[in-house]
């Protein structure tokens, strides 16, 4: 496995290879895919906490943050609804949690609200093409950003109501190759606006505008985008193309979810994004110390 520059983010040293490293998610929207959305109630940022603490607990070793669904289907919304949903989050944990904090938004109002209030990790699920002022932003800041493959058309967009939202009839040429390429092209409008090589995260996108075979197979061959010579974050979490193949809702993923991640760290991930945090953090831990010689104890 080709060696890549570790990264500080906050006080955290990421050692690229080392180990697994799990992000935990954190939804404060009311509808969620994964059915654990957090903003529904007006005690959402009390509950948020205590459930940031206990990912801490479990070992997380970064929080994400997202106040917009990206569900298939689902709307979206204004940056000032986003901006109130996320930012009291933020502003309460980041004096609680000593671990990295990320915003989940393409949107670089929000994000530049976010950094002001303590996140120090941008997650971009567009890959710096929906919104030309983001990569900017990151740029001057000078955080890191997750780069993730995206190509979600609401036009693909299959509902069902117990199973949830997938992508049908996405044509790629090449599977493979094509995200390769397009995940390229997301690194070169980091890098045209002055974003560092080593604050570059990549993400094939599992569940982004791919069918059910086709984020099968790219979770199978996801160690080939490391290929590109960035760590890589996947996140098959809890998503349709787990429930379609067990045929089971979201909140009944979690084996699921932990194959998935076993496959993901077997193939290279550096950084698995999960919402059943205790489960996974066993799995990664007990993947690493089979696969990874130097993994830690």
């Amino acid at each position: 496995m080709e060696k890549m520059k570790p990264l500080k983010i906050n006080k955290t040293d990421f050692i690229w290879g080392s180990r697994t490293y799990v992000m935990g998610v954190l939804n404060i929207t009311p509808d969620s895919f994964s059915g654990d959305g957090l903003a529904a109630s007006a005690d959402s940022v009390y509950r948020a906490l205590a459930q940031a603490l206990r990912f801490t607990d479990a070992g997380v070793d970064m929080l994400d943050i997202g106040g917009e669904s990206t569900r298939p289907g689902a709307k979206p919304v204004t940056a000032a609804e986003e901006r109130t949903r996320v930012i009291p989050v933020i502003e309460a944990l980041v004096s609680e949690v000593d671990i990295p904090i990320s915003i989940d938004s393409y949107k670089t109002d929000v994000v530049a609200a976010a950094l002001d209030a303590g996140t120090c990790l941008v997650n971009d699920v567009w890959g710096l093409r929906a919104d030309p002022g983001l990569a900017t932003l990151v740029a001057q800041r000078g955080v890191p950003i997750i780069l993730m493959h995206n190509r979600s058309n609401p036009a693909n967009a299959d509902l069902r109501e117990r199973l949830g939202g997938r992508y049908i009839g996405v044509e790629y040429k090449n599977l493979i190759e094509d995200v390769k390429r397009e995940l390229a092209e997301s690194v070169a409008i980091a890098s045209g606006a002055g974003v560092p090589d080593e604050h570059i995260i990549l993400d094939p996108g599992i569940g982004f505008g791919k069918t059910v075979e086709q984020n099968l197979e790219l979770l199978n061959r996801c160690g080939e985008i490391r290929e590109l010579g960035y760590p890589l974050l996947v996140g098959p979490s809890r998503k349709s193309f787990i429930g379609y193949t067990l045929d089971l809702p979201p909140d009944q993923r979690v084996e699921g979810t932990a194959a998935a991640v076993a496959v993901a760290v077997v193939r290279g991930a550096d950084i698995v994004r999960v919402h059943d945090v205790e489960q996974i953090v066993r799995v990664a831990k007990m993947t690493d110390a089979i696969t990874r010689k130097n993994a830690s104890n």
